[in-house]
């Protein structure tokens, strides 16, 4: 099947940031043994960007464990995952990256041990953390993206507001029973979360099974890659809708809100009621 990983002239992008202060990023003789089907897609030099990028993921669950592994196996040199649970039965059924044996331990702890045994070329933080307004700048850093494998919307406003303010892209994703959704956001350039979902839903312990976070998580993993590659069309705009039940794709298009308390002129008049 032929393949065409060329720069979109049209595409949405932002700098990637650079992690190796002007040292070049080579690939050793393993790395390139290991990565090298997918080298033949997009090039040594698409694998350098990969070895120097950095991508925060909140969250080790349903959607964070397959999107830290494909990342892994890529290659994305610098793998943040911050998650403050612990590994419990009801987990197993879809967060693939813990087992039987790891019921009872840290999230974090258990999703960095498998990763580094997935890919021991890669730079894992595996970090047992809650994240809030007090630690979320400084938990993503200087990453490049933020991925959103969370399960709550309180924490990806937080997130989005995170993305935001370091001009960063924010990967969205849910899901619920075998329904799921995934959208890019870009800083300045597209619809914030807050634009698209002004309001969370009702907070619910909600049905799940494996496969939906693991079909949105591969779309959310593909679309950092996308991203970190500087090729293909982002989700932007857009926001992809999977029905399991149908077995069909669809997507939504969506727009920048300019009243938008995150990103528009809402977020002006609400700072200055704060400072009244």
């Amino acid at each position: 099947m032929p393949t065409n990983t060329a720069r979109n002239p049209n595409a949405i992008s932002l700098p990637v940031r650079r992690h190796t202060e002007g040292k070049v990023t080579m690939l050793s003789r393993r790395e390139r043994e290991r990565y090298r089907r997918q080298i033949l897609l997009f090039g040594e030099e698409g694998q350098e960007k990969l070895k120097e990028a950095e991508i925060f993921i909140a969250g080790a669950g349903g959607l964070g464990s397959p999107i830290s592994i494909y990342l892994a196996v890529a290659g994305v040199g610098n793998l943040t995952v911050v998650d403050s649970d612990t590994v419990d039965q009801t987990n197993l059924n879809r967060q693939i990256l813990h087992y039987d044996r790891d019921i009872g331990k840290k999230k974090s702890a258990s999703a960095g041990e498998k990763l580094r045994e997935i890919n021991p070329d890669v730079t894992i933080r595996a970090i047992d953390a809650f994240i809030d307004e007090t630690n979320a700048g400084d938990l993503v850093g200087d990453a490049d993206g933020i991925v959103d494998a969370m399960d709550n919307f309180p924490t990806r406003y937080l997130l989005n507001r995170i993305a935001l303010g370091k001009g960063i892209p924010f990967f969205h994703g849910a899901i619920r029973g075998l329904y799921g959704q995934a959208t890019t956001i870009i800083p300045g350039k597209t619809p914030c979360l807050a634009c698209i979902f002004p309001k969370a839903p009702p907070k619910e312990v909600f049905p799940v099974v494996g496969v939906t976070p693991g079909l949105i998580g591969m779309v959310q993993a593909t679309e950092v890659l996308k991203f970190l590659l500087g090729s293909g069309d982002l989700l932007v705009n857009r926001l992809f809708i999977w029905d399991g039940m149908l077995g069909q794709a669809s997507e939504i298009r969506v727009e920048r809100d300019p009243c938008c308390e995150a990103c528009g002129t809402g977020r002006t008049r609400k700072k200055m009621r704060r400072e009244r």
